[in-house]
């Protein structure tokens, strides 16, 4: 169609010489590849270690066991290399491949084995959310580190209350848990309260498009064992997860932080399932989601 006068050309882009390609496309290209090499390399070299580790644990086992019954003391050490080294690395290459990387309301283990589900969102910042955590009783948890484990296993062993004890790694988002908080039940450090909590992305939404600052698993811990999976020591928690998630509203409740709990009902199908440690867990598939108080010119909620 012809143009009037009044018309105005667009602005026309120059013209790239097919046989000509840009330097920065070129090292994007070269990058790209470089990476992807490293991701082959790297799951190469790890599933070759794993191999390694199985056929290490095989020949030991047998080699030892061959010499009589003298030689039972192999499945100690047959035992820490199953548990935490060969069935992790095993269910860290299964769990990429079927469980999918975005939330499902569950966290995940460090092995990305399903975990306890997330039963619990939260609206306010990160010091709001502490300092109403610890006005309401809990104790906020101490970081992993081999210093720590080491205590709490001695504490669990000796029965000696650690009230500070840290939590396992779980993960939501990618990312381990921000914060955590817990309540021991009578100085025994086999059984406890505890709640997870992770930030949630900027701009992130639950599903059906309801904003929250935080999202958190709450379970109770009733006792000390393997885990089903890897075999691991760690704590066995009970399968009524809906009971401890509303335990910590009310103690929050109590110690006045709440401003108002919303609850998205059927959040998920009510279901009965198991955690990362191979334990029981019955939902009902609520989601409560906790408004916080402020806290007031004292700082407290």
């Amino acid at each position: 169609m012809p143009r009037g006068k009044d018309d105005e050309a667009l602005p026309v882009e120059p013209a790239v010489a097919p046989d000509r390609e840009r330097p920065d496309s070129r090292r994007d290209r070269r990058q790209s590849r470089w990476a992807t090499v490293l991701s082959v390399g790297q799951r190469v070299l790890y599933a070759a270690v794993t191999a390694v580790v199985g056929w290490a644990v095989y020949y030991f086992l047998l080699s030892r066991l061959a010499r009589g019954p003298e030689q039972v003391w192999v499945f100690l050490p047959v035992w820490l290399i199953l548990a935490y080294a060969l069935l992790p690395r095993v269910h860290r290459m299964l769990t990429s491949l079927y469980i999918p990387d975005y939330f499902i309301g569950r966290a995940r283990t460090g092995d990305g084995v399903l975990g306890d589900p997330v039963n619990l969102g939260v609206v306010g910042p990160e010091e709001e959310l502490r300092q109403a955590m610890l006005a309401a009783g809990w104790t906020e948890a101490d970081p992993l580190t081999a210093a720590t484990a080491w205590r709490t296993l001695t504490s669990t062993v000796l029965r000696r209350s650690y009230p500070a004890a840290p939590v396992s790694w779980l993960y939501v988002f990618g990312h381990k848990q921000n914060m955590a908080f817990q309540r021991e039940i009578e100085g025994n450090p086999r059984k406890r309260h505890h709640v997870r909590f992770w930030k949630c992305p900027e701009g992130w939404m639950l599903p059906g498009g309801i904003a929250v600052d935080w999202v958190g698993a709450g379970t109770y811990d009733r006792s000390v064992g393997l885990s089903l999976f890897t075999f691991q020591i760690t704590h066995k928690i009970a399968d009524r997860t809906d009971e401890e998630r509303d335990f910590i509203i009310r103690t929050l409740q109590a110690s006045n932080a709440v401003e108002s709990v919303h609850i998205i009902r059927n959040f998920s199908s009510g279901y009965h399932h198991r955690n990362g440690g191979g334990d029981s867990i019955r939902t009902d598939g609520h989601l409560p989601i906790i408004d916080l108080n402020p806290p007031d010119r004292h700082g407290r909620p």
